[in-house]
C-alpha cells in the first residue's frame, strides 16, 4: 500500500488544532480553529476527494481518539467521508490504547511496539493507499524513517506563530516533486507532493550523501 500523509498548515508550517479552540491546546496553544475562514467549496471537495481514495487508515493516538468520537455519530448515508472513515479498515500507533478499547468500527491492530517494522508490513500488506490524518507525533516518525510515498497538503493563508510543526526537528535536509496543485478562491492551496532529492544550486543529496552536480 502507498502511504500517505494528509494535513492542514498554516503558512509558517504549523498543523496544530487546525479545527477548532479546543482541538489541540497543549503547549498553551491558543490559536485554534484557523481553517475556518478559508475553508470553501474548493477545499472542501479537495478533502471529500483525499477520503473516497482511502483504502486503510492509520492514526496517532490523539487523532485517533478525536475521530472516534465524532465519527460513529455521523450516520447520514449520504455523507462519503463519514462512511468511508467508519467503514474503512483502522490501525492505531499508541502505548496506552488496548485494543478492547480500540472501539471505532474496523479497527484492526493497536501498534504499541516495532512501530517502523509493523507500519511497513502493513504496506507491504496490499495495494492501494493506507492514509493519514493529522497524527501530529505519528507523523515525526513516518518522516524522519521515509516512510512517506505522498504527502497531501492544504496551505491556509494564516500565520499563528508557535506551534506543532509538520516539519519539525528534521535531522536532514529532503526534497520534494510538486505532482499538482490547485487553488481555492479563499487563498488556501492544496498540494501534492512526493519525495524527492533535497537539491541546492551545487549539490544534491542522493541516499544521505551530497554529490556535486555535474559529477
Amino acid at each position: 500500500m502507498r502511504l500517505i500523509a494528509h494535513e492542514f498548515m498554516t503558512l509558517d508550517g504549523v498543523m496544530q488544532g487546525p479545527g477548532g479552540a479546543e482541538e489541540d491546546t497543549s503547549g498553551g496553544f491558543r490559536y485554534g480553529g484557523w481553517v475556518a475562514p478559508a475553508f470553501d467549496d474548493t477545499v472542501g471537495e479537495v478533502v471529500t476527494g483525499w477520503f473516497a481514495r482511502t483504502d486503510a487508515l492509520l492514526f496517532g493516538r490523539v487523532t485517533y481518539g478525536m475521530m472516534a468520537e465524532y465519527w460513529p455519530q455521523v450516520t447520514d448515508p449520504d455523507d462519503p467521508v463519514a462512511q468511508r472513515l467508519n467503514t474503512a479498515p483502522k490501525h492505531v500507533v499508541s502505548t496506552t490504547l488496548s485494543q478492547a478499547d480500540a472501539s471505532w468500527h474496523g479497527t484492526e491492530s493497536v501498534i504499541a511496539d516495532d512501530v517502523v517494522a509493523r507500519i511497513r508490513a502493513l504496506k507491504d500488506s496490499g495495494d492501494g493507499e493506507l492514509q493519514v490524518h493529522g497524527s501530529w507525533q505519528l507523523l515525526q516518525t513516518l518522516i524522519a524513517e521515509d516512510l512517506l510515498d505522498e504527502l497531501r497538503l492544504i496551505v491556509f493563508p494564516t500565520v499563528v506563530g508557535p506551534g506543532k510543526r509538520l516539519f519539525h526537528d528534521v535531522a536532514r535536509p529532503s526534497g520534494f516533486d510538486v505532482t499538482d496543485v490547485r487553488v481555492a478562491d479563499s487563498g488556501a492551496v492544496a498540494m501534492t507532493l512526493t519525495p524527492a532529492p533535497f537539491r541546492t544550486a551545487t549539490y544534491v543529496v542522493v541516499d544521505g550523501k551530497e554529490v556535486q552536480v555535474g559529477e
